[in-house]
């Protein structure tokens, strides 16, 4: 059963084999293809034999001027293959001086897909497509010189390459390698040979006996000749691709002096590790190199490839700049740092998060709800931008954790370890000017705009304490006393002086207000001002020619100079003062260190007020470089220093050069400097003394982590306005244009910038990515419009059919049409179809020629068939064929505008759905119009929408959004609530907005103007409520006839639209809700001859689960008796929203139950305590409650073992059941007991069509009738007890009961539904005041009836789904629709339509209130006067309802799907369970309330894992999620906030588990494979195929020290397949060890034995003892196996009834839990054998999971979560 060997693991033709055996240990390629004969292989161009002295043999030269026309190929012909299958390519070559190599591989994969794998120093960056790989070849020299940056150095040495092929093809393109077809070296280089080979050797070490190494040396013949005596790495380079920083980390890296050069390998676009050769093994950095330059000449960092690369709009790409930010230098010996933490997120990711006292809140229940739409809708989430008025002010925090810069008008707060933001909202107008107390309590601000006004803020909440305006019109410098009670600012009074003001600020934080204290004005230049630490009553200033002390006394505020002497004439421009070690200097020895533009730093004395040391900053130019290398104080040309920052022990200094230098306090020597890619503005060192952070006035901050050497870029951002913005759905893609020329691409995820595009000549317009490939479109001042390659960063074509700039830009949704328009009134169609997207047709005059550029100037419907614009004229809107360009409506909105005396002019379109079929037109008198796309009527209005024209508007996919750009602010309307008393407005922005949209996933807003703005929508969505088109199983509910007026057109029953608080309604799409998982709702019953009839949509809202044998169906189950019960129900998660009318609520007596599967659960709601009722054998499908609440009638479907359905009468307070009855063979519908409590009446479903009475005092069948159509409702009249009325296909069915002794008759009467009624069914009902009765139909109508007359009188639209419930107090009725709506309506007055007859209208009858929940309602019980209850929807979430507030509170939410995991976190406070909706929800464990929500939208989440307690930090809780995509997300428990998704996968993840010291993460797929990634970088270093062919089912990994297994490690981790395999592994990942332990098979079981349904196969490690391993899984006997690791062998059996679905192991105790697909759980002591055997579950128990303490059991049946008590033995 176990082997030692991994022979049998992989299986292949023997043909392969012996491929790999002839081609073992390696492969001289020259040599067997006979290279030198230039029969098999090929040369071209100057190719010739020459030696080599180095290496002492001959070599092959390859050198000219073009590559491509000088190369060796081999083998000759491009239709033959070399057929070598090792996996590693041995390349021994030296690149030739000053020249440009490439090398070419051609590699075959499993399945024959040739792709090209590519290495050159001409590649500027990485670049990958679907069969093509190119990597950058970048040579590192300490040459200063940055022209010969990509040029081979002089010097170069004979390189050691050694390629992966294997790795590269898994981690590039997710492809399995198989074998080598060809090679091509071109010019220009020397090459020794080709070798390749299944083994990874060690070039340093040859010859050595390989038993005793841990390594494999290198072969004698491939071995390069050393000297004796010297070192390999002194004369030779080792480059190693994909390199040990792409699997796992090496040990601790090595110093060395400097090589000759040093060579990156890697891609430059994208953050993904690259490979690194040196003389010495080094890791790789995605961050800036690090060099230390020599006392006497500073080492030049090379360049490497940036993420951002530039190009030309020109089509000609500027050089490529750096990775992760600026480039700095450093005095120390040379190393390369490790990379910093890459934290991505998928665009399709949203967070929900629920109040909770333990975890953190991220977002309010979007189910709290207003009246109309969330208040507020919206909620700043991020923003991309830095500066604004000025880039000077960036602070650190106190605690050095964050940093607080301005971003326009808004202040932004960033952690720079998380990446977090946090705002400050407020101010109408930029931000010049910030200050932060020492304590980090109080922030002080002021705004740009004259006055100028400040606002000081509580630091920790975000809360405004006060505003106030200053004496100074424009503030330009603010600065705080350490402790918070001063604050000084200077600026400009409105005569132009300089004016300082101090302000006492000491009770502000009290409740109190700001005082002046002091004002003064000064003839001299302030450029910077600062309160000392050490005195809050001194100041300091400096400026044009002065510095000056400060000082405040006596209410004023008096200055002195200081003596400058000689430095008199120097511009000042920033000033510190120097902090003691200590941190407690006397002021008698404090210095003030003061710069200025001409590179002087004066060191004053502020006691003496003299100069003590003055130094220059001076650049040194060495021959060949055009950029300083060497910082010197002496005479000279100086640098400008814009900005300086002291800590106890260092200088920094920010430069004109683009500089950032750090110096001892004595300026001897530079420490450390990093080069940026425009001016340093601002400096700022942290309190700790540790990282600098750095501003430019190119709009970048980042900082400098002295320790690490690494520079951090924090924000990019544009220089001047955005003017358009588009997003991009398959990458997650935001693009940008702005009036600084550029265009820029960002990650929407997390807000980083990918790439920058520039134009020196001509300024992009507008932009719009193509819909379908890496594209996107830019259209420019001059006209042209191009196209660029994400995936190049190139140009790809340009047109310049335009005369004028571009104001137009946008493609039809296929990608197949791209339009542009210019402000010359042209309008040019493209076809994208084609990749040259060749013009199709230029129309002149077309376009309004005056029209502004905007994302809406163009619109093109959403079904791409109709294209809108404004134009010719600015009075007329035109609506054309998107395809031929036919012009198919005019429409003139040129209507006299009263308050302006002008014609009305379009501003702006957008259309809506494709379903609705709206076009939407904003124009100048501040109106926006909805008109009909294809007749051009009007629909409606929105007026007085704002003060300003409207730029810009969007609709969202769902129409249930409009968002509109305003001035400089952004406004949402609800779109489709008529009872909408305005928009919501956002402010933020300091200009006008020039763009909205919402984000791909429709999970978020941006606004582009200032700077770009990224906002939550608060409201959940639910898929069945978005617009993509009616369901195929119904038909659209919006027919032409809805559009029109609503007034009587029938002589037999009026219909009219009910009058709401606004103005008309909007027509509205028919909704059909889509049945649930499983089936449509329908059974086989007994009368299988009665002819089935299809339930409206509107009411599958119960689906019997599937029948299953029940848990007494088998021998050997063990029932315990109730004293002795291992195991006690605690809680039960969720509700099912399957059910119908299946919870109940009594106010009065607080009694509330609800169902959960085959439980009744009864809950105690103010302490959350519950009961739990079992014994029905299927899921319970309705309840009812008797008058007296004395009694509770629950009722399920049929089960397997019984012919019919089980309606159990549950005693209220004891909990106990008296009577069990049946007689319905199918589900039973609906239950309802008489007003009197004498009578029960149970309905059958449209299968059975059984309506059945049952007396209460025996519960006996009194009468029982079966009906002639299927009836969906059924309700005793509350003032009759003899009536009885049903509803269903088109009739209302009243019965009246006729009792003559102990016997009842039924007497019925049965009425027609008028046709004005609407097609449909009724589906629902409730008696109002007598004699009405209220009626819903599946097509949103609500009639009314006079049950005394028998006809129907009265009818309105009540909502756009199918009423599913209503419920009535005397003049209010609440009804519930299947779109999630619950809607109250005033009632009062139909009593009196009554007597008008079909004379009556609706228009007395309004909507008073409307809630949104996120399912169809199912259930609700409300108290006497409607004005509280609790409503259940679909979704598995029971809300309660407060109509006086119109809230909705959640009380209970389960998971609305089957649950695939639980975990547990390391402190056992919270658990987390995700599901097949995608959705990952942590609950805290004490009272299982959900938490918060991780979704991802159409995806499956199918496996998920914890992150252990030895983590990092143990408040740095992650989980990890698989998904059936193939992709891997980590998520933040404490932020929560999704850190990284990758994609390790090409199929589904199956399982999913952290190492134990959660630093890798190990996966599990359907195919499977196991991959090995790091948890923190996302990379995944190791791919294991062992076990490939079967799905893994199972990885359990634990801590064990595994010497006395016979291996070593530290982590001992099984995978178990469906295969009945199990491998068991010993690994090291940190030392990249992973060996395996043992192999376990188990024989196949008969089919007849699984009924074709294997059962999966599970394993885990015995806590209680470390060397057994306990599976469970298909085999020839149904048992529990476990096996001894040490001894090799199986050392006990535990038989089982049923084979087990899920298994979980006690760590306490020794217990075994296991799930049956028998709906059973089964709980073993292993210590004495025994077991008992549990009920509850309504499903499969696919899940049972013990928590770490063994206090709680945690099942799941489908998606249902019932939590068990173990009690102790």
């Amino acid at each position: 059963m176990s082997r030692a060997g991994r022979a049998d693991a992989k299986a292949g033709s023997s043909s392969g084999a012996m491929a790999r055996a002839w081609q073992h240990p390696f492969l001289n390629v020259f040599r067997h293809f006979r290279v030198d004969e230039w029969k098999r292989s090929a040369k071209q161009g100057d190719v010739a034999v020459v030696t080599d002295k180095t290496l002492k043999g001959a070599v092959y030269r390859i050198r000219g001027s073009v590559s491509a026309a000088n190369y060796i190929q081999l083998p000759k012909n491009s239709t033959q293959s070399l057929g070598l299958t090792g996996r590693y390519l041995y390349v021994l070559f030296r690149p030739l001086p000053n020249k440009h190599f490439v090398i070419h591989l051609d590699v075959s994969t499993e399945d024959n897909q040739v792709i090209r794998v590519s290495f050159s120093n001409l590649f500027k960056e990485f670049k990958s497509t679907a069969t093509r790989l190119q990597f950058p070849f970048v040579l590192e020299a300490r040459t200063p010189q940055r022209d010969l940056v990509g040029l081979v150095p002089h010097g170069a040495r004979w390189t050691f390459l050694q390629l992966d092929l294997q790795d590269i093809l898994l981690v590039y393109l997710n492809r399995r390698y198989g074998h080598l077809k060809s090679v091509r070296l071109c010019a220009s280089l020397l090459v020794r040979n080709l070798y390749t080979s299944d083994l990874c050797f060690e070039p340093a070490i040859s010859g050595a006996p390989w038993a005793k190494l841990p390594v494999t040396p290198m072969p004698r013949e491939m071995a390069f000749p050393v000297p004796k005596g010297e070192s390999w790495h002194d004369h030779y380079v080792h480059v190693r691709f994909p390199s040990d920083s792409l699997k796992v980390p090496s040990k601790p890296m090595e110093k060395s002096g400097s090589p000759p050069e040093a060579v990156l390998l890697g891609p430059g676009p994208h953050p993904l590790p690259c490979p690194v050769a040196s003389s010495k093994p080094v890791r790789f950095s995605v961050s800036p190199v690090v060099q230390t330059p020599s006392p006497t000449a500073s080492s030049q960092a090379p360049l490497a490839p940036r993420p951002f690369p530039e190009v030309s709009l020109s089509q000609e790409r500027s050089e490529a700049s750096n990775a992760d930010g600026p480039r700095f230098h450093s005095l120390e010996p040379w190393a390369r740092v490790k990379a910093s933490d890459v934290h991505t997120a998928a665009a399709g990711t949203h967070v929900l998060t629920h109040e909770s006292t333990e975890v953190p809140v991220a977002l309010e229940d979007a189910g709290s709800c207003k009246r109309f739409l969330p208040d507020p809708i919206l909620r700043l989430k991020g923003v991309i931008g830095f500066g604004g008025h000025s880039t000077r002010q960036a602070l650190w925090t106190p605690d050095g954790t964050a940093v607080v810069y301005p971003c326009h008008a808004v202040i932004v707060v960033l952690l720079v370890d998380t990446g977090e933001q946090r705002f400050f909202l407020g101010h109408t107008d930029k931000v010049s000017a910030l200050a932060l107390d020492g304590s980090g309590s109080l922030l002080a601000s002021a705004q740009a705009r004259t006055p100028s006004v400040i606002r000081l803020w509580d630091f920790q909440t975000g809360r405004c304490l006060c505003v106030f305006q200053s004496p100074v019109h424009v503030v330009c410098s603010l600065s705080f006393s350490d402790s918070g009670a001063l604050l000084c600012g200077v600026g400009k009074d409105r005569h132009g002086r300089t004016m300082v003001v101090a302000w006492g600020t000491g009770q502000v934080g009290l409740g109190g207000e700001v005082v002046v204290l002091a004002k003064a004005h000064t003839d001299f230049d302030v450029q910077a001002f600062r309160v000392t630490f050490f005195d809050e009553t001194r100041m300091a200033s400096c400026g044009q020619g002065s510095v000056r002390l400060w000082r405040l006394r006596g209410g004023a505020l008096r200055s002195c100079p200081v003596d400058l002497g000689e430095h008199h004439v120097l511009q000042f421009t920033d000033l510190a003062f120097k902090q003691a070690r200590d941190g407690c200097p006397e002021p008698s020895a404090a210095m003030l260190f003061v710069c200025s533009r001409s590179g002087h730093i004066l060191e004053i004395d502020c006691q003496c007020m003299v100069v003590r040391h003055a130094r220059r900053l001076l650049p040194t130019q060495t021959l060949g470089g055009p950029h300083p290398q060497k910082q010197t104080f002496s005479t000279g040309p100086g640098i400008a220093i814009s900005s300086l920052s002291l800590s106890p022990a260092m200088c920094a200094v920010g430069s004109a050069d683009g500089y950032l230098r750090l110096w001892p306090l004595d300026f001897s020597s530079v420490l450390l400097e990093a080069e940026h890619e425009g001016p340093v503005s601002s400096v700022c060192v942290s309190p700790d003394g540790l990282r600098v952070l750095s501003a430019t006035s190119s709009g970048h901050l980042g900082f400098l982590d002295t320790p690490s050497r690494v520079y951090h870029m924090l924000a990019r951002s544009h220089t001047a306005p955005v003017l358009a913005l588009a997003t991009e759905q398959r990458r997650g893609q935001l693009a940008t244009v702005s009036q600084d020329r550029t265009v820029r691409i960002w990650d929407l995820a997390t807000l980083q910038q990918l790439y920058d595009f520039t134009s020196s000549e001509e300024a992009p317009c507008t932009v719009t990515f193509h819909p379908t490939r890496p594209i996107f479109f830019c259209g420019f001042s001059s006209g042209a419009v191009r196209s660029f390659s994400l995936e190049a960063a190139e140009v790809l074509v340009e047109h310049t059919c335009h005369q004028g700039a571009i104001t137009g830009l946008t493609a039809t949704p296929d990608g197949r049409l791209l339009f542009s328009s210019c402000s010359r009134g042209s309008l040019a169609q493209y076809n994208c179809a084609d990749p040259q997207w060749h013009v199709l047709r230029v129309a002149a005059d077309m376009v309004w020629p005056d029209a502004p550029a905007s994302p809406s100037t163009l619109a093109v419907s959403r079904d791409g068939r109709l294209l809108a614009f404004v134009g010719p004229s600015r009075h007329t809107v035109t609506v054309m064929g998107s395809a031929s360009l036919d012009e198919l409506l005019r429409v003139d909105i040129g209507t006299l505008d009263l308050a302006s005396g002008r014609l009305d002019s379009a501003m702006a379109v957008c259309f809506g759905p494709a379903a609705l079929g709206h076009l939407l037109v904003s124009t100048s008198s501040n109106r926006v119009m909805v008109l009909d796309a294809a007749s051009g009527c009007i629909i409606r209005e929105l007026p007085g929408v704002h003060p300003e024209p409207c730029s810009s508007l969007m609709l969202s996919e769902d129409a249930r959004f409009l968002l509109m750009a305003a001035g400089r602010a952004v406004k949402v309307w609800d779109y489709t609530t008529q009872a909408n008393p305005g928009p919501q407005v956002y402010i933020g922005h300091s200009e006008p907005v020039q763009a909205v949209t919402f984000s791909p996933d429709q999970q978020q807003v941006l606004s582009a103007g200032d700077a770009i703005f990224l906002w939550d929508i608060l409201a959940t969505t639910e898929s069945d409520q978005r617009f993509p088109g009616p369901s195929p199983a119904c038909e659209a509910g919006l027919g032409t006839g809805q559009l029109e007026d609503a007034a009587s057109r029938a002589s037999e029953l009026p219909r009219q639209q009910v009058p709401k608080p606004s103005q008309a309604s909007p027509p509205r799409l028919g909704i059909c809700a889509r049945p649930p998982e499983g089936g449509d709702g329908t059974s086989d019953t007994k009368n299988s001859g009665a002819p089935r009839t299809t339930c409206p949509a509107s009411h599958k809202a119960f689906t019997p689960a599937r029948a299953s044998r029940g848990p007494h169906s088998a021998k050997g189950t063990s029932l315990p008796p109730a004293s002795s019960e291992w195991l006690r129900l605690k809680a039960v998660v969720g509700y099912s929203g399957n059910g119908r009318a299946n919870m109940v609520w009594r106010p009065d007596t607080g009694f509330f139950a609800y169902t959960c599967g085959r439980l009744v659960v009864v809950e105690d709601l103010h302490s959350g305590a519950q009961q739990h009722w079992p014994g029905h054998p299927a899921e319970i499908s309705t309840l009812a409650l008797s008058h007296s609440a004395q009694v509770l009638a629950s009722a399920s479907g049929r089960s397997s073992t019984t012919d019919h359905c089980q309606i159990r009468v549950w005693d209220v307070s004891g909990g106990l059941c008296q009577h069990l009855i049946s007689h319905h063979s199918t589900t039973v519908l609906a239950l309802a007991f008489s007003p009197d409590d004498r009578l029960l009446v149970t309905l059958g479903d449209h299968d059975g069509r059984t309506l059945a009475l049952w007396g209460t005092a025996t519960y006996d069948l009194v009468s029982s009738t079966r009906l002639p159509e299927p009836v969906h409702g059924v309700a005793f009249n509350p003032w009759d007890a003899g009536e009885l009325t049903c509803v269903g296909q088109g009739t209302v069915t009243f019965w009246l009961l006729q009792q003559r002794g102990a016997d009842i008759s039924l007497q019925v009467h049965r009425e027609q539904v008028p046709e004005t009624v609407g097609a449909g069914e009724l589906t629902s009902l409730c008696y109002g005041a007598p004699p009405l009765l209220y009626c819903g139909t599946s097509s949103g109508q609500v009639c009314v009836w006079d049950t005394r007359a028998g006809r129907c009188f009265l009818s309105w639209e009540a909502d756009d789904g199918g009423i599913g419930l209503l419920l009535c107090s005397s003049s209010r009725l609440v009804s519930g629709s299947s779109t999630g709506r619950l809607r109250l309506w005033a009632v009062g007055p139909v009593s009196e339509l009554r007597c008008k007859g079909s004379g009556a209208r609706s228009s007395s009858v309004f909507m008073e209130r409307e809630l949104v929940l996120d399912g169809a309602v199912v259930s609700a019980s409300f108290d006497g006067s409607v004005d509280m209850g609790v409503v259940g929807t679909r979704a598995g979430t029971l809300w309660f309802i407060s109509w006086a507030e119109g809230t909705s509170t959640r009380l209970i939410s389960g998971q609305r799907s089957k649950v695939n995991e639980v975990v547990f976190g390391p402190g056992e406070s919270h658990c987390a369970t995700c599901g097949e909706d995608g959705s990952v929800r942590v609950w805290a464990l004490a009272g299982m309330e959900l938490v918060i929500q991780f979704q991802v939208l159409n995806q499956s989440c199918l496996c998920l894992a914890w992150s252990p307690r030895c983590c990092g930090h143990p408040e740095q809780q992650r989980l990890a999620a698989g998904y059936g995509d193939g992709s891997l997300r980590i998520f933040s428990v404490s932020r929560t906030a999704m850190e990284l998704k990758m994609h390790p996968h090409p199929v589904a993840l199956t399982t999913v588990t952290f190492s134990t010291d959660g630093q890798t993460v190990l996966s599990g797929d359907k195919d499977g494979l196991v991959a090995v990634s790091h948890s923190r970088t996302g990379m995944t270093f190791r791919v294991l195929s062992d076990h490939q062919g079967a799905a893994i089912s199972t990885i359990c990994v634990t801590w064990k020290e595994c010497e006395d297994l016979g291996v070593e490690g530290t982590d001992l981790w099984l995978a178990a397949s469906g295969d009945q395999r199990v491998s068991v592994w010993a690994s090291d990942w940190l030392r990249n060890r992973c060996e395996l332990v043992d192999w376990l098979s188990f024989p196949m079981p008969a089919t007849t034995e699984t009924q074709g349904h294997l059962p999966p196969s599970l394993a885990a490690f015995c806590p209680w003892d470390g060397a057994l391993l306990m599976y469970v899984g298909p085999g020839v006997d149904k048992e529990v196996i476990i096996y001894d690791l040490s001894q090799k062998q199986v050392v006990e059996k535990i038989p089982l009834p049923f084979f087990a679905m899920s298994l979980s192991l006690s760590p306490g105790t020794r217990l075994l839990a296991l799930g049956f697909a028998e709906c059973m759980l089964r709980l073993v002591d292993c210590a004495t054998g025994t077991a008992q055997d549990f009920a509850g579950h309504n499903n499969a128990v696919h899940l049972c999971r013990f928590t770490p303490s063994a206090r709680l059991l945690f099942t799941a049946a489908c998606n249902e979560i019932l939590v068990w008590e173990v009690s102790g033995r």
